[in-house]
């Protein structure tokens, strides 16, 4: 499959777009994914492909982060190895799971997102006690929403965010922040499966990830620069956005 200069360019211009919102609060994919089956890819290519240049994105933001003191790899191994486990199974079992119940739950999920960050005024501000002990969040939620991104994936910046914020008692920036290195974990976990079933498209992939990785850049600056000012109304509606994309697809008649 061949594609022009100007396929290319756009898909470079999408994905820094993309980059830009992702690393604030998550949902870039739903730029991505459909300008690339516009671009007369294949569903499955599509999302593979969309998880390499994804991984750049994410690993742009991860290290901003990092490189800037707001993240601590150390403070966060288990939780990676947890997300990378669960992003593996995910990715492995994709072809054996009906995931038609998490399409079906997910923008429920996304618009009680929502909600809890409007109607929660305090949410986000940190400090308070953590609900579950480090190494539970890390087993439960890491390799939960990791397995959840291996296989499906909408959804899941804001879904770690939450889990942060709500059950982690973090600050906005770091929840955001901690949410960029999981998710980076679980792309990349599930991009090592993809690339063994030679399913990413390298040309578009590689060409996208470079504007994702500029775009994220920006996006992390922002996060820091502006924190929860910016954050918290672009994961309400980011999140929005997203259940009324899922529901679209699901239920297209509620939409006439």
């Amino acid at each position: 499959m061949e594609f022009s200069f100007d396929v290319f360019a756009l898909l470079f211009l999408v994905a820094g777009l993309a980059g830009f919102i992702d690393a604030i609060a998550g949902g870039g994919g739903l730029l991505t994914v459909p300008a690339l089956l516009a671009a007369g890819v294949s569903p499955t290519q599509a999302l593979a492909t969309n998880k390499l240049q994804s991984s750049f994105g994410s690993f742009s933001a991860s290290w901003y982060f990092v490189r800037n003191g707001i993240v601590n790899l150390k403070e966060m191994k288990v939780a990676i190895t947890c997300t990378f486990i669960g992003a593996a199974l995910g990715a492995e079992l994709v072809q054996t799971i009906d995931a038609g119940l998490l399409t079906s739950i997910i923008p429920a999920l996304l618009v009680c997102i929502s909600l809890y960050f409007l109607l929660a005024p305090q949410a986000g501000t940190g400090g308070g006690t953590p609900k579950l002990p480090e190494n539970m969040f890390a087993l439960s939620v890491g390799t939960g929403i990791g397995f959840y991104d291996g296989f499906f994936g909408p959804g899941t910046g804001s879904l770690f965010t939450i889990c942060f914020v709500a059950i982690a008692q973090l600050g906005i920036i770091e929840a955001t922040a901690r949410t960029k290195v999981l998710n980076f974990t679980s792309n990349f976990a599930a991009l090592l499966f993809f690339i063994l079933a030679g399913l990413p498209i390298w040309e578009l992939g590689l060409v996208m990830a470079v504007g994702g990785f500029f775009g994220a850049r920006m996006g992390a600056k922002v996060v820091v620069t502006k924190g929860r000012k910016l954050i918290r109304p672009m994961v309400v509606t980011i999140s929005m956005l997203m259940a009324a994309k899922l529901l679209w697809e699901q239920h297209p008649q509620w939409f006439q």
